[in-house]
């Protein structure tokens, strides 16, 4: 496998390549339980082998948003090796998409891999769409994820910025030159292939509480409301990886033109996706889910910040027994998502 070469990030001519992540991951039992708690995903499958079993698994069950915990390694590798013209505080999320091919669960060993899909310059931003994937023990895939990130190249770095961050976030062990690179790239044709979400879960069975005849276009998913407080963003900021001081320091929030202190996207994410296992009584009925943010939850000091979600039937399809939710995010009366939606398989 050839090795990665230093090259300008901003170029265009990255999109296409792919990459492998050298090492594993482990999916522990308690990085899973962690994980659900720091999400608040109360499925009783994810922290109890006998819950899990009575899904048809033999170990917990991670919830369904857990690849972004695995996928953090891609994301720094892609920043320390590749798209290196990039500061982490300059770069902004704005969409999400995980379809889950198949369940992971703790005592799985997965391999990562990654292809720059597009890398777009509009009006000095540059939109950068990485695809992830996840491929579990047997060579199956177990997740795609692919993630769409707007990034500001070329303007000064607000040095006070440079300096809080430098103070706050968590540190990294300095890299031995020496050591391996985090990443190879590899050629198109030795990357796994992704296979459709209906053929990865043809023989996948769920034990959802609405039956696919009992639902119509239309109908509303009950109102479901959570909430979040500092100590929240501070634990997820953990189990997570994400070292953006914009959700934990109230300075940083200001540097950065927000009123105080913000939820991380990927935490409202996870939100949402308990809020459609309560409602499916199955985390593994989620097939496929994607957020496209638009706001954020703000987090004061001294008070805990409510989150509202709703959901409606967009469409179904009777031959894979599978539904389409329009989801919909609120907190302090602003939206948070500009789409997002989720197709869910059901019993």
């Amino acid at each position: 496998m050839p090795e990665l070469a230093p090259e300008a990030a901003a170029s265009t001519e990255l999109a296409g390549r792919h990459y492998q992540v050298r090492d594993h991951y482990d999916v522990g039992r308690e990085k899973v339980r962690e994980f659900a708690r720091a999400i608040q995903n109360n499925h009783p499958a994810h922290m109890h082998e006998g819950d899990a079993a009575k899904l048809g698994l033999d170990a917990v069950l991670a919830p369904p948003t857990f690849a972004a915990v695995i996928g953090m390694t891609t994301t720094h590798g892609l920043l320390d090796t590749v798209l290196t013209d990039y500061d982490l505080s300059q770069i902004l999320q704005i969409d999400q998409l995980f379809e889950i091919h198949r369940p992971i669960v703790a005592g799985e060993r997965v391999r990562s891999e990654a292809k720059i899909e597009s890398i777009r310059q509009v009006r000095g931003n540059d939109f950068i769409t990485v695809r992830a994937t996840l491929i579990n023990e047997s060579g199956a895939v177990a997740v795609n994820g692919v993630i769409t990130t707007v990034a500001r190249l070329g303007e000064d770095i607000n040095p006070d910025i440079v300096q809080l961050v430098e103070g706050l976030v968590m540190q990294r062990r300095e890299t031995d030159p020496t050591e391996p690179a985090v990443l190879v790239q590899i050629p198109a044709e030795q990357s796994t292939p992704v296979p459709t979400l209906a053929a990865s879960r043809e023989d996948l069975v769920v034990h959802t509480i609405p039956i696919f005849e009992e639902l119509s276009v239309g109908d509303q998913l009950p109102v479901g409301k959570m909430q979040l407080t500092r100590g929240d963003l501070v634990n997820y900021a953990g189990v997570s990886g994400d070292p953006n001081p914009i959700h934990f320091s109230d300075r940083a929030a200001e540097l950065a033109g927000l009123p105080t202190v913000v939820a991380h996207g990927l935490l409202t994410m996870g939100l949402g996706a308990d809020y459609l296992s309560s409602w499916l009584g199955d985390p593994n009925g989620i097939a496929s889910y994607s957020v496209r943010f638009a706001g954020f939850v703000p987090v004061e000091a001294t008070s805990a910040a409510q989150i509202e979600f709703t959901g409606k039937i967009k469409s179904l399809d009777p031959e894979r027994r599978t539904a389409t939710i329009l989801l919909s995010g609120v907190s302090g009366g602003k939206k948070l998502f500009g789409r997002a939606l989720a197709e869910v398989q059901l019993s």
